[in-house]
């Protein structure tokens, strides 16, 4: 609503896209939820199958934020061909992990592949957040977008590992990952309606400066 509202859904039509599936998929689960139950095997699959997908439309919302900031130097089509690359390698990566489970094999795979993708999108991130200072990017809405996707991904790598570690605090890793994905949509709300394309933002300094 608030990229429509700023007449900006076309331009970041891959972050809509996402919002848009985390909206619909919150429904899904709410509903099982309610009619199942918390402990149940169909909430369960439905989470895990879900945020596969979430995971994918989040990863297609960062390779847009990189055509976005590559697309003055016209290498939209690289980066798009890139992307789907990095993607095939991390579902077969993925796949090689969980091909001699015995059981459950696919949910192993959603699994798997969802983790890798965190990390892979960790990275990425982190790599555009470079590229951003390095080509001295200054539109403010799109540093706010790579910024809220960073510290997203920071915070569910963390949850993944630390599930890990400490997995008999069940209670805590039923609630934290809820309440991380919740930060990202006000985070993107508030660049669409704090920000217009073209104000400007000093990465170096993290300062408004006039154009």
């Amino acid at each position: 609503m608030c990229s429509l509202a700023r007449h900006s859904f076309r331009r970041y039509f891959t972050l809509n896209l996402y919002m848009g599936a985390s909206f619909a998929i919150s429904i899904g689960r709410y509903a099982i939820l309610s009619r199942h139950g918390l402990g149940s095997n169909e909430y369960v699959y439905f989470y895990y199958y879900s945020d596969a997908v979430l995971t994918i439309c989040l990863y297609f919302a960062l390779m847009g934020l990189y055509s976005i900031v590559f697309e003055d130097l016209g290498a939209a089509w690289q980066v798009r061909l890139g992307s789907m690359v990095l993607l095939a390698g991390t579902a077969l990566f993925s796949y090689g992990v969980v091909h001699q489970s015995e059981t459950r094999m696919l949910t192993r795979y959603v699994v798997e592949m969802s983790q890798n993708l965190y990390f892979v999108g960790l990275v990425l991130t982190y790599l555009l957040w470079g590229a951003v200072l390095k080509m001295r990017e200054s539109r403010a809405r799109v540093i706010q977008f790579v910024l809220s996707l960073g510290v997203y991904f920071s915070l569910y790598a963390a949850n993944y590992a630390l599930h890990n570690l400490y997995s008999n605090l069940r209670f805590v890793w039923i609630y934290l990952p809820p309440i991380t994905s919740t930060l990202l949509p006000i985070a993107w709300a508030y660049a669409f309606l704090r920000f217009t394309d073209d104000e400007r933002l000093a990465p170096s300094r993290l300062a408004v400066v006039p154009r």
